[in-house]
């Protein structure tokens, strides 16, 4: 899935910053992740991404996929199904980049979590 790394810049800034307070992530009132260690990804234009620490996450409710991408910017992403029990769909609504690109090294050993996959992530003091 290569291509070549893409440098964040000006005309495509990330910055990642640890998250002030307690990040939670919900779906079906299951607590799927709960950190006070989770990280601000920003990434141009796009709406900031809650990357949490895979030690505050329910690993025992998530199944590998078979589904990849690729970022010029992060690197190859891997994606994680939820099989938490609840309606809805919980495809693919996990992803991890196991080994980003030094640009954003600080993700490595973290999860994302898509927002229309889950109930909620909500940010607490």
């Amino acid at each position: 899935m290569s291509s070549p790394v893409k440098p964040p810049g000006s005309d495509h800034p990330i910055t990642i910053v640890p998250t002030r307070g307690r990040v939670m992530v919900k779906r079906g009132g299951i607590v799927i992740a709960e950190s006070t260690r989770a990280l601000t990804l920003t990434e141009a234009s796009y709406p900031p991404v809650q990357y949490i620490p895979r030690a505050d996450a329910r690993l025992d409710l998530m199944t590998s996929s078979a589904h990849r991408t690729h970022c010029p910017y992060k690197g190859d992403a891997a994606y994680y199904n939820l099989d938490d029990g609840n309606p809805g769909n919980g495809e693919n609504a996990v992803w991890t980049y196991e080994q980003p690109f030094p640009a954003v090294a600080a993700i490595a050993g973290h999860l994302a979590f898509y927002p229309n996959k889950v109930d909620s992530i909500e940010i607490a003091p």
